[in-house]
């Protein structure tokens, strides 16, 4: 897929918690590999692991982003309303969404067509900085270009989490920005609707700078 572009619809959902582990969610509805769900963790001291099914979909986001440790099984994500329930290697989280403010009304107000383009997502990059501190645009780890069409926004007002048998504490703002791209998620937990487009890079560089992956395979928690 050298040189394609390829898209995806979701949902990527960010919070922060007590504990200083901060978690983002992407809950992909389409995409060239299917529906699948997947979970970026960063602990308290900067060390960043990544929850994803195996396969195709494990190597395409670890070649965009950037992780100390890799374990690959099933992430499971049940929406009820307003009630998410996820499941993945070593974590159980449950989080609920309130109503769409200001933002997520605005956002709902932009044409889909047009919010879903690349154009569109580099001409509100700034505007997106400055609001929430998350980027709509930039450059991955293997040199291919993101954009992200934020199409909807719903805080996050309640979540509970536990990653290897430890309860995270109550939710928090993502704070300080996570650092697995270029860019962060919103400082105040949300969960956003997105179309996301990635051009692969033709020639996408090594970056010698980055240490080995650590890999495991745990069974379903």
């Amino acid at each position: 897929m050298t040189g394609a572009r390829l898209r995806f619809e979701g949902w990527i959902a960010g919070l922060g918690t007590s504990s200083g582990v901060r978690l983002v969610l992407g809950h992909w509805a389409r995409s060239p590999f299917g529906p699948f769900s997947d979970v970026m963790i960063e602990r308290a001291d900067g060390e960043r692991l990544l929850l994803v099914p195996a396969g195709a979909i494990r190597d395409l986001v670890t070649s965009l982003y950037t992780f100390e440790e890799v374990r690959t099984g099933p992430v499971r994500v049940d929406v009820l309303r307003q009630r998410w329930a996820v499941t993945a290697p070593g974590l159980d989280l449950r989080f609920t969404t309130g109503p769409r403010g200001p933002l997520g009304r605005a956002l709902r107000a932009v044409p889909g067509p047009l919010a879903v383009r690349p154009a569109w997502s580099a001409l509100i990059d700034p505007a997106a900085r400055l609001l929430s501190g998350a980027r709509t645009r930039g450059e991955s780890r293997a040199g291919c270009r993101e954009w992200y069409g934020a199409r909807d926004l719903r805080p996050i007002t309640t979540a509970a989490a536990v990653f290897e048998d430890r309860d995270l504490g109550p939710l928090t703002p993502v704070r300080p920005p996570v650092r697995f791209g270029f860019g962060s998620v919103p400082r105040h937990p949300a969960a956003v609707r997105v179309t996301t487009t990635v051009a692969i890079a033709p020639h996408a560089p090594t970056d010698p700078t980055i240490p080995p992956l650590r890999w495991s395979h745990p069974s379903h928690p």
